[in-house]
C-alpha cells in the first residue's frame, strides 16, 4: 500500500471564522496555526500546503491568563545602535490586538516558504465585523 501524497493543484481551500473572545490567546492561536497549515485535512502532507484560510474576529477582546498582562514583552529592533524597542501585552492588547495575535500565529507556524505562505491566508479583526462574508465561512466554536 502507498502513501498518499497531496498535490499542490489540488487543494480546495475553506474558509473559517474562529471568535477569540473570552478565550486564551494562546488557545486561540494554536486552532489557528493548525487550520492555517492543513494538520486538520485528512489528506495532509507536509511539504504541501495544505492549509485553509482564517478569519478570526474579536481579538481584542481576547485574554491573557495569569500575569502575561504585564509580563509579557514584545520585542523589535530598528537595525540602528540602541535601536530595541520593547512594549508590554497591555499596550499590544489595547493599542493593536491584532498584531499581538499574529504574531502569536506566526510563531507557530513553520519557519519557512510553506509558513510564509500560510501567514496570508490568516484574516484578524479586532471587532466582531469581517468583510469575507461573500466566501461564506464555516464557524468553529
Amino acid at each position: 500500500m502507498s502513501t498518499y501524497m497531496a498535490k499542490p493543484n489540488s487543494v480546495e481551500r475553506r474558509w473559517f471564522v474562529i471568535d477569540a473572545a473570552n478565550k486564551p490567546l494562546g488557545r486561540t492561536a494554536a486552532a489557528a496555526a493548525t487550520i492555517l497549515r492543513g494538520k486538520h485535512r485528512p489528506e495532509y502532507t507536509p511539504h504541501v500546503d495544505c492549509g485553509e484560510f482564517v478569519i478570526i474576529i474579536n481579538a481584542s477582546k481576547a485574554i491573557l491568563t495569569g500575569k502575561k498582562l504585564d509580563n509579557k514583552l514584545y520585542h523589535r529592533h530598528s537595525g540602528y545602535i540602541g535601536g530595541l524597542k520593547t512594549e508590554t501585552a497591555r499596550h499590544m492588547m489595547a493599542t493593536n490586538p491584532e498584531k499581538a495575535l499574529r504574531l502569536a500565529i506566526k510563531g507557530m507556524l513553520p519557519h519557512n516558504s510553506i509558513g510564509d505562505k500560510s501567514i496570508t491566508r490568516l484574516k484578524v479583526y479586532a471587532g466582531a465585523e469581517h468583510e469575507q462574508q461573500a466566501q461564506k465561512p464555516i464557524v468553529l466554536d
